[in-house]
């Protein structure tokens, strides 16, 4: 244990992470069932694992993938992105949603977000629509749904495919309806600060045929046993696109399925915990607790305070500094995308969205994970506090 930035013992005596998983046993031994089992990859469990989730959202298809990126690179593909296309997105995201564009010969169009709420902006992805626009790639950022009603008008309007990021918010709703079908197709995350792990892996949700089918076409290498031009056996396969292998395996999608038997709890703690938060938050001066849209029920994957810097006399990094030592393990998300230096060499440029980058100087992500415990959220609430009014003008 060393001495806190602000003197003297930390409010904690042990590190707490930002997220965390939580494996019992239970999904262990479906881990050590599928082991001992005949296919330990691209079995039956992944068919079951996929119907859990297509369950849970209510939407017809669900394709699995290794992670969430190769899902989104499966989307865009389904989508039919390619060179001269440009397709909208956030710039508040991890760089996968925008990458995904680049994969498929794309260029991402940033649309600067919303306020209040940190998610895209929808008045701001229409004046970026041009010819060229082929679709829109709103992101759940934090576990609040995107203002999905507005963007499926504009997309409408002008035949545009949405594919929803919905890494932070598996089991959010919009409108009172599960998160998964408001979009043409619907990513979602199993990295371990999700929702649910599969250690890695993502996973698709769409109610079209056609693009449930150019998805498994696309994880497997683009090869088919389906629908083939010749009879010579049933041995005989066919490469008909170029696919990659981004295959999920047994094991992890064993894993998937008995957390998902969590799942709704491990909502309802995260919720718990945002509440409280909400609560010892929203008096403190310094800070900003987040909104939302009342026609949203966030998931919560995140918990992001926006620092109140007019009112403080240091800047973010001070503060992160002394939470990180008093042994908070706080993060920031996420630095705009377009700032990143590949996207600089790229020709995007700062200033590109102003209100996002705004946000980022300001943003600062506190613990949020269903196996914290009560002593666990107090101590991130004293730790706050001290920081914050220690450092108020």
């Amino acid at each position: 244990m060393t001495l806190a930035i602000l003197g003297g013992k930390p409010v904690r005596d042990t590190y707490i992470s930002y997220g965390q998983q939580w494996i019992d046993e239970e999904d262990i031994q479906a881990v050590v069932e599928t082991l001992k089992s005949p296919f330990i990859t691209q079995g039956s469990t992944i068919d079951e694992f996929e119907g859990s989730i297509a369950k849970f959202v209510g939407a017809k298809h669900a394709v699995a993938f290794a992670n969430g990126t190769a899902a989104l690179h499966g989307a865009a593909f389904a989508a039919g992105i390619s060179s001269g296309d440009e397709v909208i997105t956030s710039p508040i995201t991890f760089a996968a949603s925008g990458n995904c564009i680049l994969y498929c010969g794309g260029t991402p169009v940033f649309a600067d977000i919303h306020a209040e709420t940190y998610n895209i902006d929808p008045e701001e992805i229409k004046k970026a629509i041009t010819s060229k626009t082929k679709a829109i790639i709103p992101v759940d950022f934090t576990g609040q749904p995107a203002d999905m009603e507005e963007i499926r008008k504009i997309a409408d309007k002008h035949h545009l495919v949405i594919i929803e990021d919905a890494a932070h918010s598996l089991g959010a709703t919009f409108n009172g309806k599960r998160i998964g079908t408001q979009a043409h197709m619907t990513m979602f995350s199993f990295h371990p600060v999700k929702h649910i792990t599969t250690a890695e892996g993502g996973m698709i949700v769409t109610d079209s045929d056609e693009y449930a089918e150019k998805l498994r076409l696309f994880r497997s290498h683009g090869i088919t046993h389906e629908h083939l031009s010749k009879d010579e056996g049933p041995w005989y396969h066919e490469m008909v696109t170029l696919g990659y292998n981004y295959r999920i395996t047994d094991l992890q999608a064993s894993l998937g399925i008995s957390q998902m038997k969590k799942l709704e709890g491990f909502i309802k703690k995260r919720r718990e915990i945002a509440q409280y938060y909400n609560q010892a938050f929203s008096d403190l001066e310094g800070v900003k607790i987040p909104s939302q849209l009342i026609t949203t029920d966030s998931s919560w994957h995140l918990y992001s305070l926006s620092l109140e810097l007019d009112k403080l006399n240091v800047g973010r990094r001070e503060i992160f500094e002394a939470l990180r030592a008093e042994n908070i393990g706080v993060q920031v998300h996420y630095i705009p995308v377009y700032l990143h230096p590949y996207y600089q060499n790229l020709g995007y440029k700062k200033g590109l969205c102003s209100i996002a980058e705004s946000w980022y100087e300001a943003a600062i992500t506190i613990p949020l994970f269903p196996k914290m415990s009560n002593d666990d959220v107090e101590s991130v609430v004293a730790g706050v506090k001290k920081v914050i009014e220690f450092y108020l003008k």
